[in-house]
């Protein structure tokens, strides 16, 4: 009982040591805290004249692929001394020749039986004249033996000549009845023999045209200023109807088929108010429709060169896995501007880049692709202060993006990449001159597109 009265005292002492130590304790001595100040670069919306641009890649084709092909069977008894893969040649030449003799035997047999067809016609027209001149006597002849029975008959009447001499008379008048319907038929067939005849002769002369096809068949020639791209057969060997001896290409034109997303190829094409033309001109006029410039670019190292093309289709499918759009540009001439060591041919294969341009547009609102953060920017609001302002994009090109709203003109927009960025914080803007002139330079179709 005596301990536990002990620690009253003890405890009595820690409470007024506790109560001394609060009521002499110095209060927090106040600190006066300034509001923090960012310095911000700003440029200010103006509207702007933009020329859309894209970029696609694609492989360089020719624009015509021929292949010769054997239209009729027999030895190669001749080729181009220079047909081989790679070889130039000019329009018309001879690429292959095959043995005409048979051919030519053929044509030869064929003439033939026209001649004789011929000869058979004439010689039916001459039948048919002498015919006609027979029957003409055999005609007359039986009018006289008509009239020599009419006499006989009245001869016999009177009791003048018996009936023998009656009956021989009507004889020789069914004899010459019997003689003229011959001539008739004879007539009569002559028709039908000439359209045998004719028919046999239009057949041949088919026959004839064919097998003269034929013989010109047997030699294949160039259809155009070509590339050799293939050659399946050589002098001596036996050519097949239907083979194919070689794949040529024609060096007129070379076309690229670029892929293209299709929100890029949205976003450059001219906008068509108006009625779309007819089916029949729809081709011819799809440059001028879609109002799209393209170039197609070669970059080799450091080396960079350029061909001015024209668009000259749009592809009838969409590629199922990266959802692009064919766009088909040709260059014409491309062999034309070649200079060995200086620059090249476009060659098949070639993987090449193809600019697009579009029509410009005015009174666009354009930012620096940096500037947007997500769908919103920062703007430098009243007093000085930031302000997110969620905008609608149009489109991006390169280094940067069209808005379609959210900004008006005269507007202050932060370009710095503000960490953190708190709304209502304090700014001191800085005009950044190379911005806007850079932004400008881009919008204008100077810098690059990606």
């Amino acid at each position: 009982m005596f301990k536990k009265i002990l620690i009253i005292p003890a405890l009595l002492i820690g409470v007024a040591a506790l109560v001394i130590a609060i009521k002499s304790k110095t209060p927090p001595r106040k600190v006066d805290t300034k509001e923090k100040v960012t310095v911000a670069r700003v440029i200010t919306i103006e509207p702007l004249r933009v020329l859309p641009r894209a970029i696609a890649y694609g492989n360089v084709q020719p624009g015509t692929v021929w292949n010769a092909v054997s239209e009729v069977g027999g030895e190669i008894v001749e080729t181009h001394p220079q047909l081989k893969k790679g070889a130039i040649l000019p329009d018309d030449e001879v690429l292959f020749r095959i043995d005409p003799v048979p051919y030519e035997l053929i044509v030869t047999q064929i003439e033939a039986e026209i001649a004789a067809s011929e000869a058979k016609l004439a010689e039916l027209s001459v039948k048919e004249a002498n015919t006609r001149a027979s029957l003409t006597f055999e005609e007359r002849s039986l009018i006289l033996s008509r009239k020599d029975l009419e006499r006989q008959n009245q001869l016999k009447r009177k009791k003048a000549v018996a009936q023998a001499a009656v009956d021989k008379k009507e004889r020789n008048v069914i004899a010459q009845e019997v003689s003229v319907q011959l001539q008739r038929n004879t007539l009569n067939l002559i028709p039908a023999e000439r359209q045998t005849l004719e028919a046999e002769l239009a057949l041949n002369r088919a026959k004839l045209e064919n097998a003269r096809l034929d013989l010109k068949n047997t030699v294949i020639r160039a259809p155009f200023d070509c590339r050799i791209a293939e050659v399946n057969a050589e002098k001596g060997q036996f050519a097949g109807g239907g083979q194919t001896l070689a794949v040529i290409d024609s060096i007129d034109v070379s076309e690229v088929s670029a892929q293209l997303p299709i929100d890029r190829m949205m976003a450059i094409m001219a906008r068509h108010d108006g009625p779309m033309p007819e089916t029949s001109h729809l081709m011819d006029q799809l440059p001028q429709l879609l109002g799209l410039e393209p170039v197609v670019r070669l970059r080799a190292g450091e080396m960079v060169f350029e061909w001015p093309a024209r668009l000259a289709r749009i592809s009838d499918t969409i590629d199922p896995q990266t959802r692009t759009v064919g766009v088909i540009v040709a260059v014409d001439a491309p062999y034309a501007q070649v200079r060995p060591g200086y620059r090249p041919p476009l060659i098949k294969n070639m993987f090449v880049e193809v600019e697009l341009r579009g029509r410009a547009r005015d009174g666009l609102v354009v930012v620096p692709r940096a500037a947007l953060h997500g769908r919103q920017v920062y703007v430098v609001a009243e007093e000085d202060r930031l302000k997110k302002r969620p905008v609608e994009i149009l489109f991006r090109q390169g280094d940067f993006v069209v808005l379609k709203s959210g900004l008006e003109p005269g507007e202050r927009l932060v370009v710095t990449d503000l960490i953190p960025a708190v709304e209502g914080m304090k700014l001191i803007p800085a005009p950044d001159a190379e911005a806007t002139a850079r932004l400008k330079r881009d919008a204008a179709g100077e810098g690059s597109v990606r």
